[in-house]
Parts: C-alpha cells; structure tokens; sequence
C-alpha cells in the first residue's frame, strides 16, 4: 500500500447510546480539512442547541499527524480520548466523529462516561462503509485557448477530476491531482508554453 492511502468513511452515520437517562447521540463524518470540521460542529451545535456536552475528536491526513479531542466540558479524558481512540482502532483518517450528550440526572463516573463515549462512537463506525481513498491536492492550472488540448490531454493521461473549469479568453482549471503525482504532473503542465500551475 502506497504510503498515500489511508482508510476513511464513505459517507455520515449516526448511533445512539443509552445509559441511566443519558443519551450519546453519535455522528461519524468524512471530512477534508478543518473547515470541514467547524461546519460540521457548527451545524450540530445549532440544531442539538439544548445538549449538555459536544464532545469530539477526529483524525485528518494519510499520515494520520493531525489529530485533536475534545472532552467539551466532561471530566479530563473521559469523552474526546475514547473518541478518538476508536477511530485509531478502526484504522481511519479523514473522519470526525461527535457525541452529543443529554444528560439524564444520574451520574455516569469517569469509567461509565469513557464507555458510553467509547460504545457510541464504535456504533456509529461500525455502521459506515470504509473505503480507500488516495491524499489528493487541489491544482488551479491557467492557460490560453492554444494551449486548451495540450492540458485536456494531460487531464485525461493522468485521469485527473476536474473540480472547476472556465474557459474563456484565459482559460481556468482546477483539477484534483494524486499527492504522490503532484510534481509529476505540475511539471508537466509548465512544460507546456504559457501554462501557470498554483496549488489551491
């Protein structure tokens, strides 16, 4: 395996635990950059305005270096670290994962709190498809109607997606390219005469 790919989530799931009153409601999200967090936080946050706690954690990258947990108001470790903790086990990257809380007037105990947490995530995980994926860059490419079928035909050598195209009297392209092709490909895109290439 190529030390590009990593394992992520196809698309969102959601679970909820039950203990003593309590409800853990998990949502399990494929993510792509820590935009994509706070959007995801900001929309459950809103509509789940009257829960307790927003505990969270997620893992972003191949390399699986970024990382954050978050206990949002529980004890010390009892809420994020299982989070995240169980999305380490299921080997994933690209994916948060958050536990909305409502508490049910019973309290838990740290090691009850670290279960829920820990049984609500591993549910929500279990019912995702996982998937492999590759780490990707974004490329914006700007070029004249000249040089239009030199770089289509390079987009279709290399099977890249095109993300966003314009094509007018300078031409742009925004095209999703393999990380580990990145300078491959971006090399010869500026082989060819009046062609600028800038990562996005």
């Amino acid at each position: 395996m190529m030390q590009d790919t990593y394992r992520t989530i196809a698309e969102p799931t959601e679970s909820i635990y039950k203990e003593k009153g309590s409800k853990f409601l998990a949502f399990a999200y494929p993510v792509y950059s820590e935009d994509d967090i706070k959007e995801h936080l900001a929309e459950l946050r809103k509509k789940y305005f009257d829960a307790r706690h927003h505990c969270y954690a997620y893992i972003l990258g191949a390399d699986k270096s970024r990382y954050r947990a978050n206990d949002d108001g529980e004890p010390n470790h009892s809420a994020g670290d299982p989070i995240l903790g169980q999305i380490r086990s299921a080997d994933l990257s690209n994916v948060l994962v958050v536990v909305v809380r409502y508490f049910g007037g019973t309290k838990l105990g740290v090691s009850g709190l670290i279960n829920a947490y820990k049984t609500a995530t591993a549910d929500a995980l279990a019912k995702a498809t996982i998937i492999e994926k590759h780490e990707t860059a974004l490329l914006h490419i700007h070029f004249g109607y000249p040089q239009m079928n030199d770089v289509m035909s390079l987009v279709k050598d290399y099977n890249l997606s095109v993300r966003q195209q314009q094509f007018e009297l300078t031409c742009t392209l925004t095209i999703e390219v393999r990380k580990q092709l990145q300078q491959e490909v971006t090399a010869k895109l500026e082989a060819i005469d009046e062609v600028k290439v800038e990562e996005v």
